[in-house]
């Protein structure tokens, strides 16, 4: 097939030697399957911000610290440069959180290289050689929805302790070879810690992954592993081994005094704003 623009540096540096097929287009990034001297691959080409279906890309990233001061202080500015190392922060995050998460356990895909905006990365294929499928592509019967529901649990629980918040974790973001389930798309991860939007996200994902395999398996759909897992984790008493019940009592759970804080300062601070707006849209249909 004709070469994609966006992977022709790639080429012409001998990194992959020809692309085999386009494989699947997202909402950040378009995949392609690539050959190269060391066996076939996938290239993962970011899309730029503008054209990503991320539109609070900033809850994502609240907690990503960024070492260098002056990339910090222009990526803070907004200026041309300070966009461009935004990108490369966002998808550098990607391959940061996928060495980690090979490092606790996690399936994901390896990571090879991350050059002018194209992650290369293993391909995941199942039994025959192609490309895996995604859950959503699937048709489970009730005892294979329940045994890859407990495997990704477990996952999601290794996550967690990592640190990391998938932050858009569903079917559509699961790959299925012959040993399991594969979690993929991380650059909007979260920081499980520093992120004040991290409970809410960890929870969502969870609740999408027990709706979808709850069409399979009934009894999964009333489950509430999302609550359960991080009320745990907020008390330190998450492990990757911590064995898990699929319920939440909220009411044996103290409160989070500080977190109840800062969702009081956020609303305050987002009713300023409101108000601020309307005021100076009010100064200025009266100068007109």
């Amino acid at each position: 097939m004709r070469t994609p623009k966006t992977l022709a540096p790639l080429l012409e540096d001998g990194l992959i030697d020809h692309v085999i097929q386009p494989l699947r287009s997202g909402k950040e990034a378009d995949l392609f399957v690539v050959a190269t001297a060391h066996g076939v691959r996938c290239a993962k080409v970011y899309k730029e911000a503008r054209q990503r279906g991320f539109r609070q890309a900033g809850l994502y990233q609240e907690g990503r610290t960024v070492r260098d001061s002056r990339r910090g202080r222009a990526m803070a500015k907004k200026s041309r440069f300070g966009r461009h190392e935004r990108e490369e922060v966002w998808q550098n995050a990607e391959v940061d959180a996928l060495f980690r998460l090979a490092d606790a356990g996690v399936r994901v895909p390896t990571p090879y290289l991350c050059i002018d905006g194209v992650l290369l990365m293993e391909l995941i294929v199942d039994a025959a050689g192609e490309p895996a499928p995604r859950l959503s592509d699937l048709i489970l019967t009730a005892a294979q929805a329940t045994a890859i529901h407990a495997t990704l649990m477990r996952d999601v629980a290794r996550m967690l302790c990592a640190g990391i918040v998938h932050g858009d974790l569903s079917e559509y973001n699961v790959l299925l070879d012959d040993k399991g389930p594969v979690i993929i798309d991380l650059p909007q991860h979260l920081n499980a810690v520093a992120n004040n939007n991290a409970a809410a996200f960890f929870v969502r994902d969870i609740d999408h992954l027990t709706a979808f395999f709850g069409r399979f398996a009934p009894s999964l759909a009333a489950t509430d592993y999302g609550r359960e897992m991080w009320a745990l984790y907020q008390t330190h008493a998450l492990q990757p081994d911590t064995p898990l019940t699929g319920i939440y009592h909220p009411e044996s759970t103290p409160p989070d005094i500080a977190q109840v804080l800062r969702e009081i300062d956020a609303a305050r601070r987002e009713e300023e704003h409101r108000q601020a707006r309307l005021a100076a849209h009010a100064e200025a249909s009266h100068a007109d």
